[in-house]
């Protein structure tokens, strides 16, 4: 009973004020939901060299898009007395036999490279995920049927095949191009750069197509999709919005992946001469015409034989970064 009265008699008004806000947040031990974007943004910008991988991809299409605009060149321009010259300030790439301008051609075969690598990834992802969404969800016969043709184009040689197509359907689209008023733009492309369009859209979507429908796969046996199926739900609208929503990271780092890829294949085929028509300048077009002077005039061969190593190793180190950084399980 004294113990009790002594301790009324030390406590004061203060002990019975409020307690302040910020203890709550001090002792709580909650910590801030971060969802699965922001989570993968933490975990790409600590990886340094997927970083550096992504400001030189910036930098490239400065150089490749706003370059072309502030140069007082054009890529086909031939300037009379500026024949053959080796980098200087007026030229700092040098000219080649002609008199054109090697920075500006690079810059626009820097171009053709990105526009290459962009379209033909979002067309293998686009062919790629319906294919392997549907072959994924309806399984059964189906999808033995599907991923057997899949194993066809696997089988055959990819640049052998590719060459092959293209030889055959160049001289066609060039006509519809010629003879059709309404393409009549895309006489500067040339129709070789569409050809390769083309071609990656009917051979390079079986490497997304598998990776969709094992995702596919595993998402059909959880429970939102039986629910969804339970509600009558179709399959276009399964696919379109509960299963390949679940798949985009997947999607995203595979399409990244597959950038450098088309980048070298349509490089290789410039170099080969099957690729872009002259007088449209490419990084492998600009190697391959320098390499009867390789030995008088080797800056023309190294500056676009840089800018393609450049270019596929960017984004490969960016798609390996963004792979990581998209998968859960690599969250610690």
């Amino acid at each position: 009973m004294k113990n009790i009265l002594s301790l009324q008699n030390k406590l004061t008004p203060d002990d019975f004020a409020p307690l302040d806000e910020n203890y709550f947040k001090e002792e709580s031990l909650e910590t801030e939901e971060i969802g699965y974007w922001k989570a993968s943004w933490i975990r790409l910008k600590s990886n340094k060299i997927a970083m550096v991988a992504l400001v030189l991809i910036v930098i490239m299409f400065i150089f490749a898009f706003v370059g072309p605009l502030l140069s007082p060149y054009s890529y086909d321009q031939q300037v009379r007395g500026d024949e053959a010259l080796w980098p200087c300030l007026k030229h700092p790439f040098g000219t080649d036999r002609l008199g054109r301008d090697i920075l500006v051609r690079c810059m626009i075969g820097t171009r053709i490279s990105m526009i290459v690598g962009l379209v033909s990834a979002v067309i293998v992802m686009i062919v790629g995920s319906i294919y392997g969404a549907i072959s994924g969800l309806i399984g059964g016969k189906v999808d033995i049927v599907m991923m057997r043709v899949v194993d066809i184009i696997y089988s055959v040689p990819e640049i052998l095949l590719i060459v092959v197509i293209k030889m055959v359907i160049s001289e066609p689209l060039q006509n519809l191009i010629d003879t059709v008023p309404m393409f009549h733009g895309l006489q500067k492309i040339g129709s070789g750069l569409i050809a390769i369009f083309i071609v990656y859209g009917c051979l390079y979507w079986v490497g997304m197509a598998r990776i969709v429908r094992g995702q596919i796969l595993q998402l059909k046996t959880l429970d939102f999709v039986t629910a969804a199926e339970a509600l009558g739900c179709g399959r276009a609208t399964m696919i379109k919005e509960h299963l390949l929503p679940n798949c985009i990271g997947q999607l995203i780092a595979t399409v990244m992946l597959q950038i450098p890829s088309a980048i070298f294949t349509e490089a290789f085929l410039s170099y080969l001469g099957i690729g872009v028509s002259a007088p449209m300048a490419s990084l492998g077009s600009l190697t391959s015409e320098a390499l009867n002077g390789i030995t008088t005039y080797p800056y023309r061969v190294i500056f676009p034989a840089a800018l393609i190593s450049l270019i596929i190793l960017s984004f490969n180190l960016f798609g390996d970064g963004l792979r990581d950084a998209l998968d859960p399980k690599m969250k610690k």
